[in-house]
Protein backbone atom coordinates (compact mmCIF):
# COMPACT_ATOMS: atom_id res chain seq x y z
CA UNK A 1 0.00 0.00 0.00
CA UNK A 2 2.79 2.44 0.83
CA UNK A 3 4.59 1.30 -2.19
CA UNK A 4 1.86 2.75 -4.57
CA UNK A 5 1.05 6.07 -2.50
CA UNK A 6 4.38 7.45 -2.26
CA UNK A 7 6.68 6.05 -4.65
CA UNK A 8 8.28 8.35 -7.28
CA UNK A 9 8.24 7.51 -11.21
CA UNK A 10 11.52 5.78 -11.47
CA UNK A 11 11.15 3.82 -8.18
CA UNK A 12 9.92 -0.12 -8.63
CA UNK A 13 6.38 -1.10 -6.76
CA UNK A 14 7.59 -2.99 -3.46
CA UNK A 15 9.96 -0.28 -1.97
CA UNK A 16 9.85 0.66 1.49
CA UNK A 17 7.79 4.05 2.27
CA UNK A 18 10.60 5.40 2.29
CA UNK A 19 11.06 5.96 -0.90
CA UNK A 20 8.41 9.17 -0.59
CA UNK A 21 11.63 10.75 0.09
CA UNK A 22 13.69 10.15 -2.98
CA UNK A 23 13.89 13.02 -5.14
CA UNK A 24 11.38 13.90 -8.17
CA UNK A 25 12.32 16.04 -10.90
CA UNK A 26 9.81 18.29 -11.41
CA UNK A 27 9.66 17.57 -15.50
CA UNK A 28 9.12 13.91 -14.33
CA UNK A 29 5.93 15.04 -12.20
CA UNK A 30 4.08 15.44 -14.60
CA UNK A 31 3.98 11.41 -14.97
CA UNK A 32 2.62 11.93 -11.65
CA UNK A 33 -1.07 11.61 -10.35
CA UNK A 34 -2.43 15.22 -10.76
CA UNK A 35 -3.31 15.45 -7.18
CA UNK A 36 0.53 14.55 -6.37
CA UNK A 37 2.33 17.40 -8.72
CA UNK A 38 4.23 20.41 -7.98
CA UNK A 39 1.59 22.49 -8.72
CA UNK A 40 -0.86 20.77 -7.32
CA UNK A 41 1.47 21.06 -3.44
CA UNK A 42 1.68 24.72 -3.87
CA UNK A 43 -2.54 24.83 -4.66
CA UNK A 44 -3.05 22.93 -1.17
CA UNK A 45 -0.26 24.68 0.70
CA UNK A 46 -2.41 28.12 -0.61
CA UNK A 47 -5.17 26.71 0.95
CA UNK A 48 -3.86 25.40 4.43
CA UNK A 49 -1.83 28.96 5.42
CA UNK A 50 -4.68 30.83 5.88
CA UNK A 51 -6.96 28.81 7.92
CA UNK A 52 -4.31 29.60 10.96
CA UNK A 53 -3.16 33.18 9.87
CA UNK A 54 -6.10 34.72 8.49
CA UNK A 55 -8.03 33.21 11.89
CA UNK A 56 -5.41 34.53 13.40
CA UNK A 57 -5.56 38.08 12.20
CA UNK A 58 -9.50 37.99 12.08
CA UNK A 59 -9.58 37.64 15.90
CA UNK A 60 -6.44 39.67 16.78
CA UNK A 61 -7.96 43.54 17.23
CA UNK A 62 -10.50 42.59 19.20
CA UNK A 63 -8.97 39.82 20.79
CA UNK A 64 -5.95 42.01 21.83
CA UNK A 65 -8.45 45.07 22.88
CA UNK A 66 -10.56 43.20 25.20
CA UNK A 67 -8.41 39.98 26.88
CA UNK A 68 -5.20 42.31 26.96
CA UNK A 69 -6.53 46.00 27.18
CA UNK A 70 -4.18 47.02 24.04
CA UNK A 71 -4.16 50.32 22.97
CA UNK A 72 -2.27 51.96 19.31
CA UNK A 73 1.19 51.74 21.28
CA UNK A 74 0.77 48.03 22.35
CA UNK A 75 -0.91 47.28 18.85
CA UNK A 76 2.51 48.98 16.74
CA UNK A 77 4.73 47.09 19.42
CA UNK A 78 3.01 43.70 18.58
CA UNK A 79 3.43 44.04 15.04
CA UNK A 80 7.17 45.23 15.05
CA UNK A 81 7.43 41.76 16.89
CA UNK A 82 5.85 39.82 14.47
CA UNK A 83 8.02 41.51 12.04
CA UNK A 84 11.53 40.77 13.09
CA UNK A 85 11.35 36.76 11.75
CA UNK A 86 10.68 38.47 8.50
CA UNK A 87 13.58 40.72 9.19
CA UNK A 88 15.76 37.59 9.65
CA UNK A 89 14.30 35.29 6.84
CA UNK A 90 17.90 35.79 5.16
CA UNK A 91 18.38 32.99 7.58
CA UNK A 92 16.85 30.79 5.06
CA UNK A 93 20.12 30.40 3.14
CA UNK A 94 21.34 28.93 6.17
CA UNK A 95 19.18 26.52 6.89
CA UNK A 96 18.73 25.54 3.71
CA UNK A 97 22.55 24.09 3.42
CA UNK A 98 20.97 21.38 4.94
CA UNK A 99 17.12 20.91 4.98
CA UNK A 100 15.37 21.01 1.07
CA UNK A 101 13.23 24.00 0.55
CA UNK A 102 10.03 22.36 0.90
CA UNK A 103 10.59 20.46 3.87
CA UNK A 104 11.44 23.37 5.49
CA UNK A 105 7.67 25.19 4.05
CA UNK A 106 5.86 22.60 5.24
CA UNK A 107 8.13 22.30 8.77
CA UNK A 108 7.40 26.01 9.36
CA UNK A 109 3.16 25.77 8.50
CA UNK A 110 3.44 23.35 11.32
CA UNK A 111 4.99 25.70 13.53
CA UNK A 112 2.16 28.75 12.58
CA UNK A 113 -0.67 26.43 13.29
CA UNK A 114 0.51 25.17 16.51
CA UNK A 115 1.23 28.89 17.64
CA UNK A 116 -2.24 29.95 16.05
CA UNK A 117 -4.00 26.96 18.21
CA UNK A 118 -2.84 27.88 21.64
CA UNK A 119 -2.49 31.73 21.20
CA UNK A 120 -5.78 32.41 23.72
CA UNK A 121 -3.78 30.72 26.31
CA UNK A 122 -1.50 34.25 26.58
CA UNK A 123 -4.06 36.83 27.57
CA UNK A 124 -1.28 39.13 28.35
CA UNK A 125 1.48 41.70 26.84
CA UNK A 126 4.10 39.23 27.52
CA UNK A 127 2.12 36.44 26.75
CA UNK A 128 1.14 37.67 23.24
CA UNK A 129 4.75 39.34 21.99
CA UNK A 130 5.63 35.51 22.96
CA UNK A 131 3.55 33.43 21.24
CA UNK A 132 3.14 35.76 18.18
CA UNK A 133 6.74 35.66 17.66
CA UNK A 134 6.91 31.58 17.30
CA UNK A 135 4.00 32.11 14.64
CA UNK A 136 5.95 34.51 13.20
CA UNK A 137 8.86 32.72 12.66
CA UNK A 138 6.71 30.16 10.85
CA UNK A 139 4.77 32.27 8.71
CA UNK A 140 7.53 34.11 7.36
CA UNK A 141 9.84 31.09 6.94
CA UNK A 142 6.99 29.39 4.80
CA UNK A 143 6.48 32.70 2.92
CA UNK A 144 10.21 32.95 1.94
CA UNK A 145 10.31 29.30 1.30
CA UNK A 146 7.03 29.41 -0.59
CA UNK A 147 7.70 32.52 -3.42
CA UNK A 148 11.13 30.87 -4.00
CA UNK A 149 9.36 27.39 -5.01
CA UNK A 150 6.51 28.96 -6.56
CA UNK A 151 9.10 30.89 -8.90
CA UNK A 152 11.03 28.23 -9.21
CA UNK A 153 8.00 25.29 -10.24
CA UNK A 154 5.97 27.96 -12.62
CA UNK A 155 6.87 28.16 -16.01
CA UNK A 156 7.20 31.93 -16.91
CA UNK A 157 5.14 32.23 -19.50
CA UNK A 158 2.00 30.86 -16.88
CA UNK A 159 3.21 31.89 -13.88
CA UNK A 160 1.08 35.51 -13.37
CA UNK A 161 -2.34 33.28 -14.10
CA UNK A 162 -1.10 30.71 -12.03
CA UNK A 163 0.08 32.84 -9.39
CA UNK A 164 -3.56 34.80 -9.50
CA UNK A 165 -5.26 31.16 -9.05
CA UNK A 166 -3.16 31.02 -6.36
CA UNK A 167 -4.03 34.48 -4.33
CA UNK A 168 -7.85 33.11 -5.34
CA UNK A 169 -7.01 29.59 -3.61
CA UNK A 170 -6.02 31.34 -0.66
CA UNK A 171 -9.02 33.67 -0.76
CA UNK A 172 -11.44 30.58 -0.89
CA UNK A 173 -9.78 28.87 2.44
CA UNK A 174 -10.39 32.59 4.06
CA UNK A 175 -13.87 33.05 2.80
CA UNK A 176 -14.73 29.77 4.48
CA UNK A 177 -13.14 30.42 7.33
CA UNK A 178 -14.38 33.83 8.15
CA UNK A 179 -18.12 32.55 6.93
CA UNK A 180 -18.00 30.35 10.12
CA UNK A 181 -16.74 32.81 12.29
CA UNK A 182 -19.13 35.93 10.75
CA UNK A 183 -21.96 33.05 11.18
CA UNK A 184 -21.35 30.83 13.87
CA UNK A 185 -19.41 33.18 16.74
CA UNK A 186 -22.65 34.66 18.27
CA UNK A 187 -25.09 31.67 17.85
CA UNK A 188 -22.67 28.97 19.36
CA UNK A 189 -20.98 31.07 21.86
CA UNK A 190 -17.54 30.51 20.21
CA UNK A 191 -14.94 31.48 22.02
CA UNK A 192 -11.16 32.62 21.19
CA UNK A 193 -9.92 29.94 22.66
CA UNK A 194 -12.44 26.97 20.67
CA UNK A 195 -11.49 29.20 17.42
CA UNK A 196 -7.93 29.42 17.90
CA UNK A 197 -7.32 26.19 18.41
CA UNK A 198 -9.45 24.57 15.18
CA UNK A 199 -8.08 26.68 12.99
CA UNK A 200 -4.05 26.25 14.48
CA UNK A 201 -4.97 22.31 14.59
CA UNK A 202 -6.12 22.36 11.05
CA UNK A 203 -3.13 23.91 9.74
CA UNK A 204 -0.99 21.59 11.77
CA UNK A 205 -2.66 18.73 10.48
CA UNK A 206 -2.72 19.53 6.65
CA UNK A 207 0.86 20.75 6.58
CA UNK A 208 1.79 16.85 7.97
CA UNK A 209 0.03 15.71 5.37
CA UNK A 210 1.63 17.82 2.45
CA UNK A 211 5.28 16.30 4.46
CA UNK A 212 3.92 12.76 3.95
CA UNK A 213 2.21 12.69 1.09
CA UNK A 214 4.18 14.53 -1.69
CA UNK A 215 7.70 13.85 -3.27
CA UNK A 216 10.63 16.12 -2.68
CA UNK A 217 10.38 17.62 -6.21
CA UNK A 218 13.73 18.98 -7.87
CA UNK A 219 13.85 22.35 -9.67
CA UNK A 220 15.69 22.09 -12.96
CA UNK A 221 18.11 24.66 -11.53
CA UNK A 222 20.14 24.38 -8.17
CA UNK A 223 19.67 26.99 -6.42
CA UNK A 224 22.50 29.09 -4.88
CA UNK A 225 23.16 28.32 -1.42
CA UNK A 226 24.68 31.63 -0.15
CA UNK A 227 24.18 35.18 0.34
CA UNK A 228 24.00 37.07 -2.96
CA UNK A 229 23.23 40.70 -3.46
CA UNK A 230 23.40 42.19 -6.80
CA UNK A 231 23.84 45.27 -8.41
CA UNK A 232 21.26 44.22 -11.69
CA UNK A 233 18.57 43.60 -9.08
CA UNK A 234 18.50 47.13 -7.24
CA UNK A 235 15.35 48.09 -8.36
CA UNK A 236 13.48 44.88 -7.25
CA UNK A 237 15.51 45.38 -3.81
CA UNK A 238 14.17 49.22 -3.78
CA UNK A 239 10.07 48.08 -4.37
CA UNK A 240 10.45 44.75 -1.85
CA UNK A 241 11.41 47.32 0.85
CA UNK A 242 8.69 50.23 -0.24
CA UNK A 243 6.56 47.68 -0.09
CA UNK A 244 7.82 46.43 2.92
CA UNK A 245 6.73 49.87 4.76
CA UNK A 246 3.71 50.38 3.21
CA UNK A 247 2.31 47.50 3.57
CA UNK A 248 2.50 47.31 7.45
CA UNK A 249 0.10 50.75 7.57
CA UNK A 250 -2.95 48.46 6.23
CA UNK A 251 -1.77 45.20 7.93
CA UNK A 252 -1.23 47.08 11.40
CA UNK A 253 -3.56 50.12 11.04
CA UNK A 254 -6.19 49.74 8.78
CA UNK A 255 -7.94 47.02 10.64
CA UNK A 256 -7.09 48.23 14.29
CA UNK A 257 -9.27 51.53 12.59
CA UNK A 258 -11.90 50.08 11.93
CA UNK A 259 -12.18 48.57 15.74
CA UNK A 260 -11.02 51.60 17.30
CA UNK A 261 -12.98 54.39 15.56
CA UNK A 262 -15.88 52.75 14.33
CA UNK A 263 -16.36 50.07 17.00
CA UNK A 264 -16.53 46.87 14.54
CA UNK A 265 -17.55 44.08 16.57
CA UNK A 266 -15.87 40.78 16.21
CA UNK A 267 -18.64 39.42 12.69
CA UNK A 268 -18.92 42.82 11.79
CA UNK A 269 -15.01 43.58 11.07
CA UNK A 270 -15.50 39.80 9.84
CA UNK A 271 -18.06 40.33 7.36
CA UNK A 272 -16.12 42.97 5.83
CA UNK A 273 -13.17 40.40 5.60
CA UNK A 274 -15.80 38.42 3.57
CA UNK A 275 -16.94 40.68 1.29
CA UNK A 276 -12.93 41.18 0.55
CA UNK A 277 -12.27 37.72 -0.15
CA UNK A 278 -15.53 37.06 -2.20
CA UNK A 279 -14.17 40.12 -4.69
CA UNK A 280 -10.89 39.06 -4.50
CA UNK A 281 -11.78 35.18 -5.37
CA UNK A 282 -13.28 37.02 -8.48
CA UNK A 283 -10.53 39.44 -9.28
CA UNK A 284 -6.98 37.60 -8.38
CA UNK A 285 -6.97 35.27 -11.60
CA UNK A 286 -8.32 38.39 -13.56
CA UNK A 287 -5.36 40.68 -12.01
CA UNK A 288 -2.87 37.77 -13.03
CA UNK A 289 -4.06 37.52 -16.35
CA UNK A 290 -4.25 41.95 -16.38
CA UNK A 291 -0.51 41.07 -15.27
CA UNK A 292 0.37 38.78 -18.70
CA UNK A 293 -1.02 40.98 -20.67
CA UNK A 294 -0.30 44.31 -19.52
CA UNK A 295 3.09 43.67 -17.94
CA UNK A 296 4.83 44.39 -14.52
CA UNK A 297 5.34 48.23 -15.55
CA UNK A 298 2.11 49.21 -16.16
CA UNK A 299 0.21 46.84 -13.56
CA UNK A 300 2.44 48.25 -10.58
CA UNK A 301 1.99 51.63 -11.79
CA UNK A 302 -1.68 51.39 -11.41
CA UNK A 303 -1.75 49.61 -7.89
CA UNK A 304 0.90 52.51 -6.67
CA UNK A 305 -1.45 55.46 -7.92
CA UNK A 306 -4.58 53.48 -6.54
CA UNK A 307 -2.63 53.17 -3.25
CA UNK A 308 -1.70 56.88 -2.74
CA UNK A 309 -5.58 58.15 -3.61
CA UNK A 310 -6.58 55.17 -1.08
CA UNK A 311 -4.26 56.00 1.46
CA UNK A 312 -5.22 59.83 1.42
CA UNK A 313 -8.70 58.82 1.38
CA UNK A 314 -8.36 57.09 4.91
CA UNK A 315 -6.44 60.64 6.34
CA UNK A 316 -9.76 62.29 4.74
CA UNK A 317 -12.39 60.10 7.35
CA UNK A 318 -10.15 61.90 10.18
CA UNK A 319 -9.29 65.09 8.71
CA UNK A 320 -13.10 65.19 6.98
CA UNK A 321 -14.99 62.85 9.33
CA UNK A 322 -15.97 60.82 6.59
CA UNK A 323 -18.77 57.25 7.61
CA UNK A 324 -18.28 54.18 7.71
CA UNK A 325 -19.87 53.35 4.82
CA UNK A 326 -16.60 55.19 2.72
CA UNK A 327 -14.03 53.45 5.30
CA UNK A 328 -15.55 49.86 4.70
CA UNK A 329 -15.20 50.82 1.21
CA UNK A 330 -11.41 52.02 1.35
CA UNK A 331 -10.94 49.07 2.68
CA UNK A 332 -11.96 46.34 0.42
CA UNK A 333 -10.65 48.85 -2.84
CA UNK A 334 -7.21 49.05 -0.46
CA UNK A 335 -7.23 44.58 -0.35
CA UNK A 336 -7.98 44.45 -3.70
CA UNK A 337 -5.04 46.51 -5.25
CA UNK A 338 -2.71 44.96 -3.24
CA UNK A 339 -3.46 42.03 -5.45
CA UNK A 340 -1.26 43.39 -7.51
CA UNK A 341 1.72 42.98 -6.03
CA UNK A 342 1.98 39.74 -7.96
CA UNK A 343 3.30 41.49 -10.43
CA UNK A 344 6.23 42.37 -8.50
CA UNK A 345 7.32 38.22 -8.08
CA UNK A 346 6.74 38.03 -11.81
CA UNK A 347 9.37 41.17 -12.65
CA UNK A 348 11.83 39.38 -10.54
CA UNK A 349 10.83 35.97 -12.35
CA UNK A 350 11.86 37.84 -15.35
CA UNK A 351 15.20 39.59 -14.79
CA UNK A 352 16.50 36.50 -12.03
CA UNK A 353 19.24 33.95 -12.97
CA UNK A 354 17.40 30.69 -12.14
CA UNK A 355 19.82 30.13 -9.70
CA UNK A 356 19.51 32.94 -7.68
CA UNK A 357 15.95 32.64 -6.82
CA UNK A 358 16.45 31.02 -4.14
CA UNK A 359 18.78 32.90 -1.70
CA UNK A 360 17.27 36.44 -3.60
CA UNK A 361 13.71 35.37 -2.35
CA UNK A 362 15.01 35.24 1.42
CA UNK A 363 17.28 38.56 0.98
CA UNK A 364 14.32 40.44 -0.24
CA UNK A 365 12.15 39.10 2.43
CA UNK A 366 14.79 40.45 4.74
CA UNK A 367 15.07 43.89 3.10
CA UNK A 368 11.20 43.77 2.77
CA UNK A 369 10.86 43.95 6.34
CA UNK A 370 13.67 46.56 7.32
CA UNK A 371 10.93 49.00 7.94
CA UNK A 372 8.54 46.98 8.88
CA UNK A 373 10.27 45.70 12.39
CA UNK A 374 10.73 50.02 12.84
CA UNK A 375 7.47 51.51 11.66
CA UNK A 376 4.86 49.54 13.73
CA UNK A 377 5.51 50.65 16.61
CA UNK A 378 6.79 53.94 15.84
CA UNK A 379 4.06 54.75 14.00
CA UNK A 380 2.00 53.25 17.01
CA UNK A 381 2.98 56.12 19.04
CA UNK A 382 2.23 58.70 16.16
CA UNK A 383 -1.24 56.98 15.90
CA UNK A 384 -1.52 57.91 19.52
CA UNK A 385 -1.31 61.51 18.40
CA UNK A 386 -2.79 62.00 14.97
CA UNK A 387 -4.00 58.49 12.76
CA UNK A 388 -4.81 60.73 9.78
CA UNK A 389 -0.83 61.60 10.07
CA UNK A 390 -0.48 58.19 10.17
CA UNK A 391 -1.89 57.49 6.84
CA UNK A 392 -0.22 60.60 5.11
CA UNK A 393 2.82 58.70 5.52
CA UNK A 394 1.30 56.03 3.97
CA UNK A 395 0.20 57.76 1.00
CA UNK A 396 3.39 59.88 0.55
CA UNK A 397 5.13 55.86 0.26
CA UNK A 398 2.56 54.77 -2.28
CA UNK A 399 4.40 57.59 -4.06
CA UNK A 400 7.90 56.76 -3.81
CA UNK A 401 6.85 53.70 -5.30
CA UNK A 402 5.19 55.06 -8.06
CA UNK A 403 7.94 56.85 -8.88
CA UNK A 404 10.28 53.53 -8.74
CA UNK A 405 7.91 51.62 -10.86
CA UNK A 406 8.06 54.19 -13.60
CA UNK A 407 12.00 52.78 -14.14
CA UNK A 408 10.90 49.16 -14.91
CA UNK A 409 11.39 48.61 -18.58
CA UNK A 410 8.61 47.13 -20.70
CA UNK A 411 9.83 43.84 -21.32
CA UNK A 412 12.11 43.34 -18.69
CA UNK A 413 14.79 39.96 -18.62
CA UNK A 414 18.34 39.62 -17.66
CA UNK A 415 20.14 43.03 -19.16
CA UNK A 416 17.20 45.15 -19.42
CA UNK A 417 16.50 45.42 -15.71
CA UNK A 418 15.38 49.05 -15.30
CA UNK A 419 15.15 51.60 -18.09
CA UNK A 420 18.89 52.84 -17.59
CA UNK A 421 20.21 49.16 -18.06
CA UNK A 422 20.81 49.71 -21.44
CA UNK A 423 22.35 52.97 -21.06
CA UNK A 424 24.99 51.73 -18.68
CA UNK A 425 25.47 47.82 -20.40
CA UNK A 426 25.01 46.63 -16.88
CA UNK A 427 26.08 42.35 -17.75
CA UNK A 428 23.32 39.77 -16.18
CA UNK A 429 26.00 38.24 -14.05
CA UNK A 430 26.90 41.36 -12.03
Amino acid sequence: MCGALFLSPDVPDGRICWSMFKPVPTEAAASLPLWRRPTTLLFVMALTMPIAFNTWSALLNNFVIEAANFDGADIGLLHTVREIPGFLAIGVIAVILFVREQVLGLVSLMMLGVATAVTAWFPSLGGLLTITLLSSIGFHYYETVNQSLQLQWLPKLRAPQILGWLVAAGSAATLVVYSLIALLWEPLGLTYNIVFLLAGGTTTVLAIFCLLAYPQFDAPHPQTKRLILRRRYWLYYALQFMAGARRQIFVVFAGFMMVEKFGFAVHELTSLYLINLMINMIAAPLLGRAVARFGERRTLIFEYTGLALVFAAYGGLYWFSWGVVLAGTLYVVDHILFGLALALKTYFQKIADPSDIAPTAAVAFTINHIAAVVLPVTLGLLWVVSPAAVFALAACMALISLTLSLLIPRHPEPGNETIFSKWQGTAPAE
